[in-house]
């Protein structure tokens, strides 16, 4: 453990301590108009500047894009009255946006969410990830995945940075259909 990482630890352990004795927290306390946003500022080793190996920089779609594409992919299967729920999460796997469409089954909500967590975390289309199984059936054991057609990777420069899923529909073919319309309607 470097010298760093130890002064914060000590640090961090000692705030918890002290709010912990002293009681600073207080469920009536009212916030402070003038208080200072929290930041991280960057430490460095150099005194010319923060040490950019330190952190890193990553492309997220916003709110307003998230539900673009989500309306797109539920508009899509809207115009072949099929009835599924949308769902875009973001690099991490965290939802951005879910639309359940109109008469979409209650199974929709959950597969739509795993289907693009799945196609995000692998970069891949679902249909495309189901062939895997072939060669690593372990792959459906891992949390939070659903290795059936209808999740699609959203990509800036070649990585991954999105995913839609869309559950619903009669066949993972027509999902996908549909997810990879939300996607198209992003480069618009």
């Amino acid at each position: 453990m470097n010298t760093r990482t130890r002064v914060l630890t000590g640090t961090a352990l000692a705030v918890a301590l002290g709010a912990g004795a002293f009681g600073a927290v207080s469920a009536s306390a009212t916030p402070a108009s003038d208080a200072a946003p929290a930041s991280v500022a960057p430490v460095s080793s150099k005194k010319d500047g923060p040490a950019d190996k330190d952190f890193t920089t990553t492309t997220h779609l916003t709110v307003d894009a998230a539900t673009r594409a989500a309306q797109a992919a539920l508009k899509a299967a809207e115009s072949e009255n099929q009835k599924v729920t949308v769902a875009v999460v973001d690099r991490n796997g965290n939802t951005i946006v879910t639309l359940r469409g109109d008469g979409a089954g209650p199974q929709s909500y959950e597969s739509a969410q795993r289907k693009a967590f799945t196609a995000v975390s692998w970069n891949a289309p679902t249909s495309v990830l189901v062939g895997r199984l072939a060669q690593t059936p372990n792959l459906k054991d891992i949390p939070g995945t659903l290795f059936l057609g209808g999740g699609t990777p959203v990509q800036a420069n070649g990585a991954p940075v999105a995913g839609v899923g869309v559950a619903g529909a009669p066949s993972g073919d027509l999902d996908e259909k549909f997810a990879k319309a939300g996607v198209d309607a992003l480069g618009k």
